[in-house]
């Protein structure tokens, strides 16, 4: 089994297809498609080393509720949630309850999958994929057998999603340092924030590690009104990840398995295209998603639920973590909820 330590380095990563700096075929093995993207770099031997973090017996849930946003952003669904009595003929007298629920899965926390936000220009997915409406759509005797489509289902295949996660609690950090900014505005944290974060809280990052960044975003929606919340979301700006080449060269060069925050889009909203003089963009436009979902294969994590990780973090005086993931087994899912625990 490959250990994926001689990785090429982000410069020399090729352009395909009009795609550049694309991790394509990188992860291939066998003359097949690769399908889990940077999710391969959690080995036998990441995972073991990974295990070490969790000596204490603590465990916390990073998953925040379906229902915490009233409306949620871009015109999603929310959540429906229809408590039913289960009654039969056959079974007379029985007291039991059953839950029906339907959600977008992006209305709250989730992974973002490989195909959920493609290569503007080309359309194409991680590994020049393009599937349709069609091929996503996947009843019962007609699932992704082959493992043509980089989905999120496959995580299951492989036992889930386990490595050692970082915290980088930028909300903390800024505060120390009187660092004063808004959630719903596009303040962006630089690469050299990330670094400042980290020699400040003491981590280090090993190769496999999944990064996670705490901006406070879900802290200031959680206990907000919906007509506050509408207002919070409604100036259509949002704190996050500065989403420009040298972070993804950055994220690329430190081998990360997958990346998570509680922001809505983990990068800085609206986007800024430095190449056209920092213009600001669409949300057509993202330039991180487009470099990590389609390019590195690299998953998102968004609006999780990061409070209680940071307070932890901060008494125990260490930000890394055995993190544990298993979304939803939904064939040819684009998006799920995380599931996701941190274990100390």
């Amino acid at each position: 089994m490959s250990d994926y330590k001689n990785l090429p380095d982000f410069d020399s990563l090729p352009t395909i297809d009009g795609v550049p700096h694309r991790a394509w075929g990188v992860f291939d093995k066998d003359g097949k498609k690769d399908h889990l993207g940077c999710v391969n770099l959690l080995t036998p031997d990441v995972i073991k080393e990974a295990y070490k973090e969790a000596r204490e017996g603590v465990s916390i849930s990073l998953n925040w509720p379906i229902g915490a946003l009233a409306k949620p952003g871009f015109a999603r669904k929310g959540l429906v949630h229809n408590p039913i009595e289960f009654k039969s003929a056959d079974l007379p007298g029985i007291h039991c309850f059953d839950d029906e629920v339907e959600f977008n899965t992006q209305c709250s926390s989730q992974w973002d999958g490989l195909v959920h936000y493609a290569h503007q220009p080309s359309g194409l997915n991680y590994n020049g994929i393009k599937p349709s409406v069609e091929d996503l759509v996947q009843h019962h005797g007609s699932f992704d057998a082959d493992r043509a489509l980089p989905t999120l289902n496959h995580w299951h295949d492989r036992g889930g999603f386990v490595g050692r996660g970082v915290l980088l609690d930028y909300k903390e950090y800024a505060k120390s340092k009187g660092i004063k900014y808004d959630c719903f505005d596009s303040h962006a944290i630089t690469v050299q924030d990330l670094e400042d974060v980290a020699k400040h809280q003491g981590t280090t990052f090993k190769h496999g590690d999944i990064l996670i960044v705490r901006s406070g975003f879900t802290d200031e929606l959680t206990d907000a009104s919906a007509e506050d919340q509408a207002k919070k979301l409604g100036t259509h700006r949002t704190v996050g990840v500065e989403g420009n080449k040298a972070t993804a060269r950055w994220v690329w060069n430190h081998h990360f398995s997958g990346v998570a925050g509680d922001a809505i889009g983990f990068e800085v909203i609206p986007p800024r295209i430095e190449e056209e003089n920092n213009r600001e963009g669409n949300i057509g436009e993202l330039v991180l998603h487009q470099y990590f979902l389609s390019g590195f294969g690299l998953n998102i994590g968004e609006l999780w639920d990061l409070k209680a990780l940071g307070e932890y973090c901060k008494k125990a005086g260490r930000y890394e973590f055995l993190l544990t993931s298993c979304p939803l087994n939904v064939p040819g899912s684009v998006g799920s909820p995380p599931n996701a625990l941190a274990l100390f």
